[in-house]
């Protein structure tokens, strides 16, 4: 038996041993080392998706860990092997996939969600699902991988390039993910974000930041683009009044990138995008290259992945986790650790 973070009911979280899957054929068998919480975790973790997730539900899909065995089929993988999951199983004959878009598959299995996730001793996925992390990437920052391969493909589909004033409504850990990935394509950010906590945060990396609460953001950007408004912006907050501020901040042709998952529909200003030609771009999840892109920044330190990591507690301590994230400003990332030394893991 193996032990695991199991959703059964809103708000409500246990540990408890569950019997581990051996690899069949094409997957693999790890060790998950530590798993990340993010805000979909959170959302399971409220009963707010429970008409999607099967319980009792292994949760968790941003993680790390080693090879632990590999099932007949597979090649390229031993145990040992230091890896990062890209957890998406798709179909391969909707639509969407024919088109080149298996990572939004209109039948798409999101690992961690649909099916079991990380948040266990042991777990086997696919063996496609794998990205293999370089051997001096240490376990505890490679577990940012995944929200850092969320703001490469943002990033990407919002197109931002060299020069650009970028604005990012949102300061949690996706929202200072994308703007540093955006800062590292050569744009200018600013983050808005009314948490002094993550303000702090953001400044020690260098990233120059808005109280909404304290100042005209609209009246800033003026100021700062010369009267032209903001190339791009991003909205992460999920919040009615982020949608607000980040239409408003934009200049002529200006492109908005919804980040956030709102759960109800916001009204928004239809005049604006009509009046100034504004343009508004879907962001969900990632692809292969994604991820390979996230691996490289997270490994160059270019992603300062140890900043953003608030506490590790243990995988008995994870139902506690959940609780504690809910209070949000103070705290940025909260990874579990999954380590089973007792099974001979290498983590």
């Amino acid at each position: 038996m193996t032990l695991a973070a199991r959703y059964t009911s809103a708000r409500t979280l246990d540990t408890a041993p569950v019997e581990p899957f051996p690899p069949g054929p094409g997957e693999v068998e790890l060790a998950p080392a530590f798993v990340g919480i993010c805000g979909t975790d959170l959302h399971i973790f409220h009963g707010d998706m429970d008409a999607r997730v099967r319980t009792p539900a292994v949760l968790g899909h941003e993680m790390s860990g080693r090879v632990v065995r590999v099932g007949p089929g597979v090649e390229g993988w031993a145990p040992g092997d230091a890896v990062t999951v890209m957890p998406l199983r798709w179909d391969d004959t909707c639509p969407a996939c024919r088109a080149g878009h298996q990572h939004v598959c209109q039948h798409l299995d999101f690992i961690g969600i649909d099916s079991p996730g990380a948040m266990q001793q042991r777990w086997t996925v696919p063996a496609s699902t794998l990205i293999r992390l370089p051997e001096s990437l240490a376990l505890d920052r490679a577990a940012l991988v995944e929200p850092t391969a969320v703001a490469v493909h943002d990033v990407g589909r919002a197109k931002v390039a060299e020069g650009e004033k970028v604005v990012v409504v949102g300061g949690g850990p996706v929202g200072i993910l994308i703007a540093l990935v955006a800062r590292a394509a050569g744009a200018e950010v600013r983050v808005v974000e009314l948490s002094p906590h993550r303000r702090l945060l953001a400044e020690e990396l260098g990233l120059a930041t808005w109280d909404p609460a304290a100042t005209d953001v609209p009246e800033l950007v003026r100021e700062w683009t010369g009267d032209a408004g903001a190339d791009v912006a991003f909205e992460v907050s999920g919040a009615a009044g982020g949608v607000d501020t980040a239409v408003d901040v934009l200049g002529v042709r200006g492109r908005l990138c919804l980040v956030a998952i709102h759960p109800r529909p916001r009204e928004i200003n239809l005049h604006r995008f009509f009046w100034r030609e504004l343009t508004l771009i879907g962001a969900r999840l990632y692809d292969r290259s994604d991820f390979e892109n996230a691996v490289a920044l997270v490994a160059d330190g270019t992603i300062p992945a140890e900043r953003l990591i608030s506490k590790v507690v243990p995988l008995t301590e994870a139902p506690a986790a959940f609780e504690a994230l809910e209070g949000g400003g103070n705290v940025m990332k909260i990874l579990v650790d999954c380590t089973d030394d007792t099974q001979g893991a290498t983590a």
